[in-house]
């Protein structure tokens, strides 16, 4: 390679760094999500993302964070390392309100025997929802799998609720948005785009 090839290159490299530095990769409905965070000190990569909407009401924007970009749930479900499900609220809810949608997403993407299963982490979660005021339009939360750890939760920058060590939990969570009956099936296929 030439010096000025080189040179060029490397010109090309420093610009693309610094204008990338901080950018986000997507807005939606004034929301802006970042091309790649940081979850357990490893870096994850904006999936894919979307708006909840119930009949015309935006609910909350999502935004699905993984080691490796994929189309594939049941691929996501086997992944190695952290993943992320970010919810930003685009209205004010109820902590009531907001339990019983999570319960009923549940409900529709497990069957007895699975919920079973993970029925006293499903205990623990519920009382952590019962632990916030209400949510309001602009809050954060954060749904993190971390490897070792389990399932955090994290809302507007701070840790809430017990720490839930089953994976069969965290893939139950993912499931409300992209089981065989998700909550909003365009939803779905937006989290699966993997653009």
């Amino acid at each position: 390679m030439n010096r000025f090839t080189f040179k060029g290159l490397l010109a090309g490299i420093v610009l693309a760094c610094a204008f990338g530095q901080g950018a986000s990769a997507a807005e939606i409905s004034g929301v802006k999500l970042e091309d790649t965070i940081k979850v357990a000190g490893k870096d994850l990569k904006l999936n894919g993302y979307g708006m909840r909407q119930k009949f015309v009401a935006k609910v909350y924007v999502t935004a699905l964070y993984l080691p490796e970009k994929s189309k594939s749930f049941p691929e996501i479900m086997k992944m190695d390392g952290p993943r992320r499900v970010s919810l930003v609220l685009m209205r004010d809810l109820t902590s009531d309100d907001f339990g019983d949608a999570f319960m009923n997403g549940l409900n529709n993407n497990l069957n007895n025997d699975e919920k079973s299963k993970i029925v006293s982490q499903i205990s623990k979660f519920g009382e952590m929802f019962g632990l916030l005021q209400g949510l309001k339009k602009g809050d954060v939360l954060h749904l993190d799998w971390i490897p070792g750890t389990g399932t955090q939760c994290e809302f507007n920058g701070k840790k809430i609720g017990e720490v839930v060590p089953d994976l069969l939990f965290y893939n139950a969570i993912l499931r409300i948005w992209m089981g065989e009956r998700p909550v909003d099936a365009g939803l779905k296929n937006a989290l699966l785009s993997a653009k």
